[in-house]
């Protein structure tokens, strides 16, 4: 299976936004990847840290969804891409949501990002609410069995963990890595780090400089990165080998080595 990450900087509107990330994935097809991963808030940027986001957010049938299905379905490729969900009942905070759609396009399935980001002066909790740590994605591509991350949570090597637990061989991370001193090593060095403990495939999509971080990239599961976009917007496609990653997992199998099992906190 080819992969392919996104990255570019959405704006302020969400028409053109999804329009930008329909060109994305068009260009990925065209280079045959068959599993598309655009960033996080590819809907709708977060705007600064005070900016309400529950005015913007829609509905999982809304005109987001609705035009990356059609372009899923159209171009027969699986899409992976965040957004902001309406709360039912709650109009002042919106869930951080990253919706699959299968290559019929179908909504596979969503997840409402578990890890907020209340550090570095953003505090996402005012703005947002966090998914349950119950409700995790996981979901075949083909062959390939994809694990749902969303940006901050990649500092966690718990859901990673229980994703490879699920099944998962890929973790595919959209986000909005904001860029900072430090913040770009930090970003390339986590999502390696998740690809080595796990020996697993990782998919990081990100949104561009100068806001954000850059880099998106495909990592493999020694954590090598075989494909990877610097500041500018663009696609990067890899392609996952299952066989390599049975021969790295039987080379490193600290999967079946460790002594731990990894279990949801209970909500404070």
């Amino acid at each position: 299976m080819r992969v392919a990450v996104v990255q570019f900087t959405a704006g302020a509107d969400k028409a053109a936004n999804v329009e930008e990330l329909v060109r994305r994935v068009e260009q990925a097809a065209a280079a045959g990847a068959t599993l598309v991963v655009a960033p996080e808030a590819a809907m709708h940027p977060f705007g600064g840290p005070d900016d309400p986001l529950a005015p913007v957010a829609e509905a999982l049938d809304g005109p987001f969804v609705t035009g990356l299905s059609a372009a899923a379905s159209r171009l027969r490729v699986s899409v992976v891409a965040g957004m902001f969900e309406a709360v039912p009942g709650d109009s002042s905070r919106a869930f951080n949501t990253v919706v699959a759609l299968g290559p019929d396009g179908e909504l596979v399935g969503s997840y409402r990002k578990q890890h907020l980001f209340d550090a570095l002066g953003w505090v996402e909790s005012k703005r947002l609410s966090p998914g349950d740590p119950s409700q995790r994605l996981v979901f075949a591509c083909g062959d390939v069995t994809v694990g749902v991350m969303t940006c901050y949570d990649v500092r966690f090597p718990e859901l990673a963990r229980a994703l490879v637990d699920d099944g998962a061989q890929l973790l595919a991370i959209p986000s909005a890595w904001v860029a900072g001193p430090l913040k770009e090593e930090q970003w390339t060095t986590l999502v390696r780090a998740r690809a080595i403990e796990n020996v697993c495939y990782v998919a990081a999509a990100d949104q561009s400089p100068p806001t954000y971080a850059g880099r998106a990239m495909v990592v493999d599961p020694f954590g090598v990165v075989v494909s990877a976009l610097a500041e500018r917007d663009g696609v990067a496609v890899a392609d996952i080998d299952l066989d390599r990653l049975r021969a790295c997992r039987e080379r490193m199998p600290s999967l079946t080595h460790r002594r731990w099992s990894v279990v949801p906190r209970a909500s404070e």
